[in-house]
């Protein structure tokens, strides 16, 4: 099948507002005598921003510390992250777009704040918050719109990822293809977020098909 249940059934619980939890969450993602310390605006900053307490908080940068000493992810350390969930994908492509998602001042590195933000959102956030954030992983160029070209790259990607490689190639641009008609609200030949959060939540056909495809990659 095309949208797997489990992803039918995440996108109707996050539109009634319930949370599920999210990959990565678990996952391979200031200095004190050698070692990273949680800073006390990043702290207060996620406190204020998610539903978690400092200790909760605090216990999230534990972890993340654990399996990032330096307390921040590359390029190469996020690709190594992808390697332990996707161990048999062909995810070359699509971790760029996912890393963009979560790099959210576009300096190349994902610290903590950045990671954890994005894993509350995309677990806890309203739908609108959650396809903001699938809207950037769209944007390749971050110009605040999305082409055919960079909707069909994604696409592509991503299928590539979940290795559904019995979709044929013609199938999977003409799902985009669709999709994107139906997003593109004005016919300027780009999709605008307000274009996207429209059609996702309105459940036109094809655009809902593809965004929980994509959905899919973060469900634990």
């Amino acid at each position: 099948a095309v949208v797997s249940t489990q992803s039918k059934q995440w996108y109707q619980r996050r539109v009634h507002g319930e949370s599920l939890p999210v990959l990565f969450i678990n996952s391979a993602m200031g200095c004190v005598n050698g070692k990273q310390v949680l800073h006390e605006d990043d702290l207060q900053f996620l406190v204020k921003y998610t539903n978690l307490k400092e200790e909760e908080v605090k216990e999230h940068y534990e972890n993340f510390i654990t399996n990032h000493p330096k307390g921040k992810m590359d390029q190469s350390s996020f690709k190594e992250m992808m390697n332990l969930c996707y161990p048999d994908a062909d995810k070359d492509n699509i971790q760029k777009h996912i890393f963009r998602m979560y790099d959210s001042n576009k300096d190349g590195i994902i610290d903590f704040r950045e990671f954890m933000l994005v894993v509350y959102i995309m677990s806890s956030g309203t739908p609108e918050e959650n396809l903001k954030q699938i809207f950037k992983l769209l944007d390749i160029n971050s110009d605040g719109s999305v082409s055919i070209g960079e909707f069909k790259r994604v696409i592509r990607d991503m299928f590539l990822l979940t290795n559904e490689k019995e979709v044929d190639t013609s199938i999977q641009e003409l799902l985009a293809e669709k999709a994107f008609i139906e997003m593109d609200s004005d016919s300027d030949g780009k999709v605008t977020l307000e274009e996207f959060i429209k059609a996702c939540l309105s459940q036109k056909q094809f655009s809902t098909m593809l965004t929980l495809k994509i959905i899919d990659v973060f469900i634990d």
